[in-house]
Order: C-alpha cells, then structure tokens, then sequence
C-alpha cells in the first residue's frame, strides 16, 4: 500500500511516497521515493508540472516468472522444514536465502555481495517481500553454515521428487554424464572437494569440483545429482554411485529402466553391476581404438536410421549427408551385446578439415626438426632425442605417431634426416572420422531406437552447459571455499536449473518453442512502475504494456496485463 510520508529536515517538512508489506510479520517500509518540499508539491498541484511527476522504473517480469514456479516447488517450505529456525532467529528463514539465491541464478547471476544491489532494481518488495539489507554476503554464510552434507543431500532428493511430481517423465531412459567446475580456492584451503584433475576448461592448474547428473530423457529434469572430489576418474565415480542412480530411475521408471551413460564410464565392473541388477539396461559408447574391426566396415553395409535431423536432410534432398548405422553383434564385459556403429558425414567432413590443418601443421614441425638436425645443433644429434621431440609435437597436436616415418642418414658428411607419410597409417586413421561405436544389452531395441538413445545424450551435455552459462545458473566458476557452502551453492543452481526447465516445459505445452533463456530476457524488460501523478496527488503501480512475446509467455501461465494491472486470464 503506497502513501504519503513526512520527514522533517533542519525543521523543514519533505515528503515522500512509501510502500509498507509485512516482512516477517510486522509492517516495514519496502520502497521509498522521494517527492520533494511542500513548495514543490504546491507548484505540482498549481500545474506548473503537468502529468507524471515521478516514476519508478522495476525489473518485474522475469522475477515475477521465478516466484510463480516457486508456488508450485516450495523450495522454501521444503528447506524450512528440515532446517528450523534457531531461538530468536530474525530476518529471512534459511530457505528463503536459497530461494533469493536461486532466484539470481534464475535471471541475472551475480556474486553474494553484489546480490543486495541487484535486488534494489527489482520489484522484488511487490512479488515477494523482504529485507533487501539482510541478502548480504556475510548473513548468506551464516545460514548455510547451518546446513550440513547430509541435510543437503536430503533436500535435494525431496526437491527432484516435487519437481519430477510437477513433471512426471514418461520414459524409462535416463542420462548420466559428468563434469567439473573450477574454483580459485588456494592450495593451503582445506577441501575434500575441491582436487586438481583433468578439467574440461583446459584451467588443470585450478582446483575443482565434479558434478553427476542423471536427467529424465524426456523432459530433461534433473532426479538425482551428486558433487564429487575434482580428482575423482568418471569411471570410478559411477561405481560409487550407481546404486543411488538406478534407485532414482526405478524411483521415477514404470518398468524396465534403461541408462544412457559415455564410454569414460562403462569400466566392466560398472557394466557388470548393472547385469546383476534386476530391469536395469544400459547404453554405452565404446572407443574405436579398441575395436579396429568395427571401424573398417565397408561404408556399404551402413544404412540410413530414422532420426528427426535425417528426416529432415531428406527434405532438403541432402540424403547424402544422412546419419547411417551398422548392426552387429559381439562379447563385451563377459557377455554377447548388441553393437551398432553409426557413420556422420557431416562430422566426418569437418574432422577431416581439422586433421588436414594439424598434418600440415606436423610437417612445418618436420621441417624444422630436420633443419635443425642439417646443423648439428646442440640437443638434435642423437636420434633417440629427435623421436623424443618428434612424438612430443605429436601429442600437443593430438597425432598418432605413426602418421610419418622417420629415417636417420649422413648427407655430404653431415648428419640428416627424412621422413615421409605413411598413407596407409593415414588412411586408417581418416576411416575413423564420423564413426562411433555403441554398446547395449538391449537387444530389443530396434537400430532406431538404439541409435536415438545414444543421440540424446547431448540432452545432458546442453544441461551441463547452461550450468555454464555466466548469466543463467553460473554455477562456474564456484567462489565460495568450504564444502558445505560448496553444496549449498550447488544445491541452489540446480533448483534454478529445474525451476527454468518447468518454465520450460510450460511454455512448450503453450506451443512456443523458446527456451528459458530466451523467455527470462523477455520477461526482464517487463517493468513494473511507480508513477505520481502530480494532478491527482496521489500514487498508482502500473505495469508496463507488454510485447507480443511477453504477453504470449503470460498466457502461457494463465495470465494477462490489462490497462497496467496483472490479473488471471478468466476461464
């Protein structure tokens, strides 16, 4: 409720309009605008300033979007829950500074300090009201030190069974894969988490933190994840966890569950646990390194599968450019499994532009040896140093060795050396390009669906990516420097990751194909306004007149804007 208010300075009277909401029960001012001196307001009311006087300008829509989701999870009631208030405890509840948290992380993701300001440009006191001061670094530390590894843990496997109840999958497959994040923290901070390893940034000289995560595969929700050590090989990851995740699918399967995972995981071990396991299948990739007689199948034993991106390469009449696929059979990890190799030509064309650059790229590295041989340089005089230097420059240009072969031989008195291109060697290896093996136990799948299975595993890999997004989740890289606080911050990215999936789903059902990206930056431009009006005397909330797609996003939700105000589309 907006009124006028009277402040007396140096016994002088200035007035402003404020907004009051209940923060914790008790009456507290939200927004505050400032008008002026009584000699002002009068020259207002004499006319002097026609129309609107003042206007405040608020981020609404996107905030707005977030808080509706959040009627529907009850992150805040669900945290609440399991961790109480303290005796005498005031301010915001620890689960709504994980909402505030994921809230950010919904819109505008930025650091903890900076959070305050950030929320002083939204609307936030009209959606959902609350101390703006209290959201700072120092009291976010405080709360989470409250929550401990298994509290975590407990919320979170309730979260992904409220937000699998709001979207229930319909399929029995599952997608599982890995990744890091690196973080600043020093060498001295201690960490279980927080480990040096290969990371998928290129940054291995910083410490980080692995992610699991298992996603329905058709709605692309999360339902189990699990931080790790950043040390931690995927293969082994996946056997310490595999019990929780074919849990979480039977959790949310109907029958026989299936799980798409990457050939880094399919240790035998790995795959022997899920052939003990009863209705549990798997789908794996496999490398071509370890199976050459796959990988040199005639290219007229392929055939073309049924895809959408092939169905629609036909249209284009591009059949040639189709994905194809070969079936077989043979015995992996102690059993006979089904085996199709698939053949992209379109991959298959780019790989061989970037092998071409790195051969050439080989033989400017060649040439250079060669003349530095000619000149009986220090440190390029004995043959077992220049192989040394020659498979180096390999390895850095990601090379197999035997791409060339080397010889050593005296040329007019001095020494010298030759290579030449093993084309056979470089035959084999471009007879890769394009070619992936996979795996399965699931003999009664057809190639289609076999095939289709594997594709869709980039549906996690996008996930991982929009973890990585620097506005949207930014779950990297991770500031914050002990592992609770680690969890916490985890715990609150992917409630952010499935409330903007849920807005996701909602507005395909809606028939627009936008993704929550694209819906949260049109909704931001959606303000809210202060306005008052100097005539009247008086102040009003209005919300601006929205864009075709931000009143096409309100519909989705049952909503509409009319002569500035939000209300309910009525039935």
């Amino acid at each position: 409720m907006a009124h006028l208010h009277k402040k007396m300075k140096k016994d002088r009277p200035y007035y402003y309009i404020r907004e009051m909401a209940r923060v914790d029960g008790k009456p507290k001012v939200v927004n505050q605008v400032y008008l002026g001196s009584v000699e002002r307001i009068l020259a207002m009311a004499a006319g002097e300033r026609a129309g609107l006087d003042k206007i405040q300008v608020q981020e609404f829509g996107a905030l707005w979007l977030a808080n509706l989701v959040e009627q529907e999870v009850g992150l805040v009631e669900l945290i609440d829950s399991a961790v109480l208030r303290a005796k005498g405890e005031t301010g915001p509840s620890v689960g709504e500074y994980f909402l505030y948290a994921a809230f950010n992380r919904m819109i505008d993701a930025c650091s903890k300090r900076a959070m305050p300001e950030w929320y002083r440009a939204t609307a936030i006191q009209h959606i959902r009201p609350v101390d703006i001061d209290a959201l700072d670094s120092d009291r976010f530390w405080k709360k989470w030190n409250r929550v401990d590894e298994a509290t975590v843990r407990a919320i979170a496997e309730k979260l992904l069974a409220r937000v699998a109840a709001i979207e229930p999958p319909a399929s029995d497959c599952f997608l599982f894969d890995t990744t890091n994040y690196y973080t600043y923290m020093a060498s001295d901070t201690e960490s279980e988490l927080a480990m040096r390893g290969k990371n998928k940034e290129g940054r291995d000289w910083l410490r980080q933190i692995g992610l699991a995560l298992l996603v329905a595969r058709d709605t692309n929700l999360p339902i189990f994840y699990r931080e790790y050590e950043g040390n931690r090989h995927d293969s082994r990851l996946f056997a310490r966890v595999m019990d929780e995740v074919l849990e979480a699918m039977r959790r949310h399967g109907r029958g026989e569950v299936t799980v798409v995972f990457d050939k880094g995981m399919n240790a035998e071990e790995n795959v022997s646990a899920i052939d003990a396991m009863a209705r549990a299948h798997f789908v794996t990739t496999y490398s071509a390194y370890l199976a050459e007689e796959l990988i040199h199948v005639p290219r007229e034993r392929f055939a073309p599968v049924d895809t959408p991106k092939n169905r629609k390469l036909a249209t284009l009449g591009r059949d040639d450019d189709r994905l194809v696929a070969w079936r077989t059979t043979g015995e992996y990890w102690g059993q006979e499994r089904t085996v199709v190799v698939t053949y992209n030509p379109l991959t298959a064309t780019k790989q061989r532009y970037a092998f071409e650059r790195r051969l050439s790229k080989l033989q400017a590295a060649l040439y250079e040896i060669r003349a530095k041989v000619r000149t009986a340089a220090a440190g390029w005089r004995k043959q077992e140093k220049i192989i040394e230097r020659y498979k180096a420059v390999c390895e850095e240009l990601h090379l197999p060795e035997d791409l060339y072969e080397l010889s050593f031989e005296r040329e007019d008195g001095r020494p010298g050396t030759r290579f030449r291109k093993n084309h056979y060697r470089i035959g084999r290896h471009i007879d890769r390009f394009g070619k992936n093996i996979i795996i399965t136990d699931r003999s009664d799948w057809c190639t289609d669906e076999i095939v289709q299975a594997s594709l869709d595993r980039s549906i996690v890999e996008q996930t991982f990516r929009q973890t990585k997004d620097d506005d949207l989740v930014a779950m990297l890289p991770i500031r914050h420097f002990t592992d609770d606080k680690i969890r916490c911050h985890i715990l609150s990215c992917i409630a952010a990751l499935c409330s903007l999936r849920l807005i996701e789903l909602r507005l395909r059902r809606a028939g627009l194909d936008i993704t929550a990206a694209t819906a949260m930056e049109r909704m931001r431009r959606l303000h809210s306004c202060l306005c008052w009006h100097a005539a009247k005397r008086k102040s009003l909330r209005l919300l601006e007149e929205p864009t075709p797609g931000q009143a096409l996003i309100l519909k989705a939700f049952g909503y509409e804007i009319a002569e500035g105000v939000l209300q309910k589309i009525s039935a």
